[in-house]
């Protein structure tokens, strides 16, 4: 097998670039195993890739560490390394390579592995989340939270014992579930954990996925984006803008109090981290400005409504795979739609 040409690209450079700020408080928050759980979807991916790239005489993209990156920051911090590399696999060849490489898919990579791990591993990575480490030096300390049932000091320190504290929730799943509301500064900033109460069960508020938990980093590394014309304003734009109006709509208007208020909904939840990092891909997203309004507006929308109605707490995933589904025909229908208003003009004079 020949040696592999990587292709540099600036862009997924300042994707990079902005991914590593999201990293380092990753594992602030969840401990070293953050770094392993991204470098084993960095080595995975570059594989698949290379035999892929190898068979074609093409060249190792960029977009490739992306994609591991993006998809090893959005899982539980505890998840088995073995789902990391199956689901880093099925990214880069499912996602990306069966189409013809990169620029030729239409879907998200990352979004695809992400999506494969939680509908067959649905037990292994719904059960992973785990409260943060606090305080200095904070999980540069640790490798990790092991699980819940050893963490005898944790538990004590919070004034329940082991058999009270018999299952965690995610702010999401805690409002839903419980009607437990996260304070926002503590969502903003990602300091998520404790107990709480519910009919007298005792409940650990855990955290989600290491790269959506700092909601204020994720803003500070999407300015940088958008500062250097890395990601699409529309695009970011467009995501808040569709989850802020349906979420008034259905709260506000429609009096359906079941959806959370507005700073809730944009700050828990893999909302900002899709809406900086995956919606604003520019492969998978249209490009025709208009068709990238209504595309962010519409995945915006849809994670906001699969949060109210679906299973899951979640949908973000889902949301941006629908999405990306409707890109390419939104680009040829409003093409179509100019030809024929220009057509239209061209009669009436």
């Amino acid at each position: 097998m020949k040696k592999p040409v990587i292709q540099k690209q600036l862009i997924m450079v300042r994707m990079l670039y902005a991914l590593t700020p999201i990293l380092l408080v990753g594992t602030y928050f969840f401990g070293w195993r953050i770094l392993m759980l991204v470098a084993v979807s960095f080595v995975f991916a570059f594989i698949t890739e290379w035999i892929m790239v190898s068979r074609r005489n093409g060249k190792i993209t960029y977009a490739c560490f992306v994609t591991a990156s993006l998809y090893g920051l959005s899982l539980p911090p505890t998840t088995p390394f073995w789902i990391a590399a199956v689901g880093a696999i099925i990214a880069i060849l499912f996602g990306k390579e069966v189409f013809g490489g990169f620029g030729k898919n239409i879907f998200n990579p990352a979004i695809v592995g992400r999506a494969f791990v939680y509908v067959c591993f649905p037990i292994e990575i719904t059960s992973q989340f785990v409260p943060v480490f606090r305080g200095f030096p904070g999980g540069f300390a640790h490798w990790s939270f092991v699980g819940l049932h050893k963490l005898p000091s944790y538990f004590q320190a919070q004034g329940v014992t082991l058999l009270d504290a018999v299952s965690g929730a995610t702010p999401m799943w805690a409002r839903r579930e419980y009607g437990f509301v996260t304070d926002l500064v503590n969502l903003a900033f990602g300091n998520i954990g404790g107990v709480f109460i519910h009919k007298g069960n005792s409940y650990v508020l855990t955290a989600g996925s290491a790269g959506e938990v700092c909601s204020i980093m994720i803003l500070l590394s999407c300015c940088y984006l958008l500062y250097t014309k890395t990601a699409q304003y529309r695009l970011f734009l467009g995501t808040i803008i569709g989850a802020v109006v349906l979420n008034v709509i259905l709260r506000h208007i429609l009096g359906l109090n079941e959806v959370p208020p507005v700073g809730f909904t944009l700050f828990s939840g893999a909302l900002l981290y899709a809406a900086v990092f995956m919606v604003t891909d520019p492969v998978s997203a249209p490009n025709n400005k208009t068709a990238q309004w209504i595309y962010a507006i519409f995945i915006g929308m849809m994670i906001v409504l699969f949060r109210y109605k679906a299973v899951f707490s979640g949908g973000v995933a889902f949301s941006i795979l629908l999405g990306n589904m409707l890109a390419p025909s939104l680009d040829l229908w409003i093409k179509r739609y100019k030809v024929y208003k220009k057509q239209k003009q061209g009669s009436a004079s």
